[in-house]
């Protein structure tokens, strides 16, 4: 019996505009494990935290995220797309997040492409207690890292059908975590998964009945943008297969 650990996706984003401190808190709040979040690069190379690589969609500006330095992008209003009270929530930096979340709960940091995953590197080592894991799309990615930083917690994520050949790589960089789509998720990927000692933490699922279902066949946890529903769903131990 255990109980799924819960990563708050992009914060707790169901109730707080995504990727900002106002999701972060709230996702401590409803009681997540972790917090997921998005880091891309200011044009002048300082990490930031937004799932876009453009900033039209979550905030009043427009155009890409790369272009702007980063006394430009904390201009922006990050929260009124979302809901009026959150007007004037900024988009954070790595930093700020490390500093007010590290030590506080698990982090996984999805890196969107290599300048940003160096760039994350160098910053992670001013915090070396803290609890983080590093996630991306991009392998050739993060083989780089892996040769960066032998050491560092990596996870794959995987949105494929050939989920074989994402947990070849995963096996490849010796991974902490194996991340599918939960469309994707079988029985098999998640019984090769425990055969080789990996968990599995499948995203995106707000759907009581496909969480319980998913944890009773093994998984480890999900990232989730309703994390109080889910823990609240599944607060007490599911017996998972065997």
């Amino acid at each position: 019996m255990t109980h799924p650990f819960l990563w708050a996706h992009r914060g707790a984003s169901c109730c707080a505009p995504e990727n900002t401190l106002a999701a972060f808190f709230e996702a401590i709040a409803s009681g997540a494990d972790g917090i997921e979040l998005d880091i891309h690069l200011s044009r002048d190379g300082v990490p930031v935290v937004i799932h876009d690589d453009t900033l039209d969609r979550t905030t009043d500006g427009c155009g890409a995220v790369g272009s702007e330095t980063l006394q430009q992008l904390q201009r922006l209003d990050a929260g009124s797309w979302f809901a009026a009270e959150f007007a004037g929530e900024t988009i954070p930096t790595l930093d700020v997040v490390m500093e007010s979340f590290a030590g506080r709960l698990r982090l996984n940091l999805e890196i969107k492409e290599l300048g940003a995953g160096m760039a994350v590197l160098e910053l992670l080592s001013r915090y070396p207690s803290a609890d983080i894991v590093i996630s991306s799309f991009d392998y050739a990615l993060l083989y780089r890292l892996r040769a960066a930083d032998p050491g560092l917690p990596i996870a794959v994520l995987c949105d494929s059908s050939s989920w074989r050949c994402a947990l070849q790589v995963a096996r490849d960089l010796s991974a902490c975590a194996f991340h599918p789509a939960a469309d994707h998720v079988s029985r098999p990927m998640i019984a090769a998964c425990r055969h080789r000692g990996m968990p599995v933490f499948v995203w995106t699922v707000d759907e009581v009945d496909t969480a319980r279902s998913l944890a009773r066949a093994g998984v480890a946890g999900f990232f989730t943008n309703d994390p109080m529903t889910l823990k609240a769903a599944l607060r007490f131990p599911v017996h998972v297969a065997q």
